[in-house]
């Protein structure tokens, strides 16, 4: 036994222990992407044509059907906004949050994305994709296991910076990038189920 009536096994154990529960709230279990974080207020408001909060998400827009992204149109940010970042993910994924899309540096003064954006067409000038977790830069639909729906979150910040991360950076880089900037928040949730 070591000092304090544990052995060193237990000491170990013992900060095994404390790391996780420390570190489980942040990380997805299994896809190592960071939960998004939600600073600042949900004062923007963010929505599509393809579907309304809370509806299914039109076939087109998953891996069973185009794989497009879908057109999404957003409010005015905050006036000392410096750069939008986006990004997609599902939380009921079975391995934990499952990032579909990252996208970051948009200017601030923009108001939308049009349908199908790919990283073969140019995006205004400075705006970065990063790499989801199908591993390849660029929107990735939803695509769940046969069973219940899940939900697709589309979240979108307005930072008081720009983001210094070069194209195809993981979607946990960005997360960790944004932590302590975000000034304000809106999403678009819909589900889809196979």
């Amino acid at each position: 036994m070591v000092g304090g009536g544990f052995s060193a096994a237990g000491r170990i154990s013992l900060v095994l222990i404390v790391l996780g529960l420390v570190a489980g709230p942040l990380v997805g279990c299994g896809s190592g992407t960071a939960i998004i974080p939600e600073e600042g207020e949900m004062t923007m408001s963010v929505s599509s044509l393809a579907f309304q909060e809370g509806e299914s998400i039109p076939l087109r827009y998953t891996c069973e059907g185009e794989d497009v992204s879908p057109q999404l149109t957003w409010s005015e940010p905050p006036a000392e906004t410096q750069s939008l970042a986006l990004i997609v993910d599902d939380p009921d994924a079975p391995g934990g949050v499952f990032t579909h899309w990252v996208l970051f540096n948009l200017p601030p003064d923009s108001r939308r994305l049009p349908e199908a954006v790919t990283v073969q067409e140019p995006l205004p000038s400075g705006v970065v994709e990063g790499e989801n977790d199908f591993g390849r830069i660029g929107y990735g639909g939803p695509c769940p296991p046969p069973g219940s729906p899940h939900r697709y979150r589309f979240t979108l910040y307005a930072l008081d910076k720009s983001l210094k991360l070069a194209a195809g950076v993981v979607g946990e880089r960005v997360i960790e990038a944004m932590s302590g900037h975000i000034l304000a928040w809106g999403r678009l949730t819909g589900t889809y189920q196979r």
